[in-house]
């Protein structure tokens, strides 16, 4: 599926590489271009890319041409190849942090540095949690903590409602979840979200292929072994914002489990990428992954 996969990147192919991994069911423009632009300027190699079923990358009948999570994962690989890259400082945000994990502990050699912004600890099965606080259920001891009220109450009712019906009602709802995953500290710009909902929408080959991710969640086999953080060798950063709706306290984990990494907590930051966190959030992954570092 390698050339089936849209890509993009930026700045001088002689710059030490970044790559850009989103999370589930995301398109790479969820990577702002204000902050990719200050990677470059940082004198840094982009790349950013749409997974599988997502944006402008390849969609599939998953019942005829099934895949699991590790063929999602395989892809992350598979971009590096098409860049001509042997290694790459890997920056991953929410499922895309999984990955990143799991590739640094399985292809150590691939991966430079590893960044995880807003993510949960490899192996802990974080969509247990999420679903178990969906359905009202007790959380087993020792469970990561579960998401934010407001986020479980969004998610409840989304669940339950009808699906959106044509362009303007689903782009509504897209604006709506992003509101939620903004969290509540910064201000929520909504001109902004409106216009990179529209280019989501607008851009995908077919928006509704996102859920094969889901349906290649439950295809197994198990994607998330447990114990294995400890075997990350890359230097590690791990980000998560002081106000993360949807998995608060996963990045002191994280950080606790990988051997030297280093947990920076951005204030007012949700879960997703708003301009206020573009300068703090560059610079730390500039700093992390500077030749020196890497």
């Amino acid at each position: 599926m390698q050339n089936d996969i849209w890509s993009e990147e930026f700045g001088d192919t002689a710059d030490e590489p970044i790559l850009l991994v989103m999370g589930s069911m995301s398109q790479g423009i969820l990577w702002p271009d204000e902050f990719v632009g200050r990677l470059t300027a940082g004198g840094r190699r982009v790349i950013r890319y749409d997974h599988r079923d997502t944006g402008r990358s390849r969609t599939v009948d998953f019942e005829q041409e099934p895949y699991t999570w590790e063929d999602i994962k395989d892809d992350v690989l598979r971009v590096m190849d098409a860049h001509g890259l042997e290694s790459a400082h890997l920056v991953c945000h929410s499922a895309g942090g999984l990955l990143g994990q799991l590739i640094a502990v399985e292809r150590p050699e691939r991966v430079r540095t590893l960044t995880v912004i807003g993510s949960s600890p490899l192996g802990e099965r974080e969509g247990m949690v999420i679903m178990r606080a969906l359905m009202g259920e007790p959380q087993p001891e020792g469970s990561l903590p579960e998401p934010a009220p407001e986020f479980v109450a969004f998610y409840r009712e989304l669940i339950t409602a009808p699906p959106p019906a044509g362009r303007r009602e689903r782009i509504e709802s897209m604006i709506a979840e992003q509101r939620v995953l903004h969290g509540t500290a910064l201000p929520f710009d909504e001109d902004a979200a409106r216009r990179l909902q529209e280019r989501v929408y607008d851009r995908a080959r077919d928006l509704d292929a996102v859920v094969n991710h889901r349906l290649a969640a439950a295809a197994g086999p198990d994607f998330e072994p447990v114990g294995v953080l400890h075997r990350v060798k890359a230097p590690t950063l791990v980000v998560e914002g002081t106000h993360e709706p949807a998995k608060p306290g996963h990045g002191a984990i994280i950080a606790d489990r990988i051997p030297g990494a280093r947990l920076l907590m951005i204030e007012g930051m949700g879960h997703t990428l708003p301009p206020e966190v573009h300068e703090e959030l560059a610079r730390a992954v500039l700093a992390h992954t500077s030749a020196a570092n890497g």
